[in-house]
């Protein structure tokens, strides 16, 4: 839409009213398209994964699972379709993602959302495909975004610490983005184990995911603390960014859950006394950890109110409400598997409540900017319902 047009009340309705009707061509739908859109892929898969890790089972909710799951793996095709035709369309726009220091950060979602959507197969999708196909399904994904995720964790940082001239006051949640996926590699790849031969192929997998649990998890507390004095020194920044401070409980608690999922397995792949000294860990380390991520949900939320009062404008950042917390909900879900504890057990559940709202008002949010076709302008492309000069 040329700049120096009025648009019109009528314009501005038959783009609500017409699909994508904010773009010129719907084949631009695909020009401007970043690897954040894979969010709201992780934000729908964790929703089945953690239905099916709640430490009570809900026949009911396990029927909605597996619908959940079936969207997420239809999200998940979509995406990848529609990032190969951005990438054979408009490669100049694809390849401009890794010098924009706000968007290089989210190539760490596709890795996670291919390994959330994997992990489901095993925990819901096999009741449609049959578990061979499900442990076919699970293990590509996981090999595939293990590879893309500890690249991301790798070259990531590395384009942000050489090509980016970067100030503490521009450190956001979303740097997290790319240091997390190894994270996950280890929470998903202890369902895995039992898929796997028994002996050094087994053993070798586990060790790989308490390595890959070790590299995230301190990439992330560095990562957390340069945060922390952001926010000391400089505040929450833009109302569009606060969402992306919800980030941090995806590193925490897909730790909690990746070292008592592990920790639940590792007695029967490694002798005495470390597998069970790595059972333990599990509750040694994933209590002290859940303890700091409900600090953080209190001030991230405190935080996000107090924008909401004033302005909180949606865009895909919502999806860092989605993610996160459902990580929550599997690592005290898996705390409370352990531990037998009712309080556990309760809040597994409340979490799970705060997931499902931030899930559908994040999904409802997504649909009609895609359909209108708002989400899918270039950043520098005026929304059609503004009145542009």
């Amino acid at each position: 839409m040329p700049a120096n047009r009025n648009v019109t009340a009528a314009d501005v309705g038959r783009a609500r009213r017409r699909p994508l009707g904010a773009l010129a061509r719907p084949a631009d739908a695909v020009a401007y398209l970043g690897p954040n859109w894979f969010a709201s892929v992780m934000g729908t898969g964790i929703v089945a994964n953690a239905i099916m890790l709640l430490p009570r089972e809900v026949p009911l909710l396990q029927d909605a699972a597996l619908v959940i799951w079936l969207v997420a793996a239809t999200l998940l095709v979509v995406l990848v379709a529609a990032t190969a035709a951005h990438w054979l369309r408009h490669p100049g726009v694809a390849r401009g993602h890794a010098s924009d220091p706000a968007m290089v950060p989210f190539y760490g979602a596709p890795p996670m959302a291919l390994m959330t959507v994997g992990a489901g197969a095993l925990l819901v999708g096999h009741r449609v495909i049959g578990m061979d196909a499900a442990v076919v399904l699970d293990s590509f994904l996981w090999t595939l975004g293990t590879i893309g995720g500890l690249a991301a964790a790798a070259v990531t940082p590395y384009l942000m610490f050489t090509r980016h001239p970067l100030r503490l006051e521009d450190v956001l949640g979303s740097w997290l983005m790319p240091v997390v996926p190894p994270m996950v590699s280890a929470a998903t790849g202890a369902a895995l184990l039992s898929h796997v031969p028994a002996g050094q192929a087994r053993l070798t997998l586990l060790l790989a995911c308490y390595a890959m649990f070790g590299l995230s998890l301190f990439a992330a507390l560095m990562t957390i603390a340069l945060l922390w004095a952001r926010l000391a020194f400089h505040g929450p920044g833009p109302a569009r960014t606060v969402p992306t401070l919800w980030i941090v409980l995806g590193p925490l608690g897909q730790s909690i859950t990746a070292v008592n999922l592990l920790g639940a397995v590792a007695p029967t792949v490694l002798r005495a006394p470390f597998g069970a000294g790595l059972s333990a860990f599990g509750v040694v380390f994933g209590l002290p950890a859940l303890g700091f991520a409900l600090l953080w949900m209190a001030i991230a939320g405190a935080i996000t109110l107090q924008t909401a009062r004033r302005h909180l404008p949606f865009s895909l950042t919502w999806w860092s409400f989605t993610f996160p917390v459902g990580t929550m909900v599997t690592g005290t879900s898996a705390l409370a598997a352990r531990t037998g504890a009712d309080a556990l057990v309760w809040l597994a559940v409340a979490l799970f409540g705060l997931l499902l709202v931030a899930w559908a008002t994040a999904f409802v949010h997504t649909a009609r900017g895609a359909l209108s076709g708002r989400l899918l302008l270039s950043p520098a492309t005026p929304d059609p319902r503004v009145t542009m000069t």
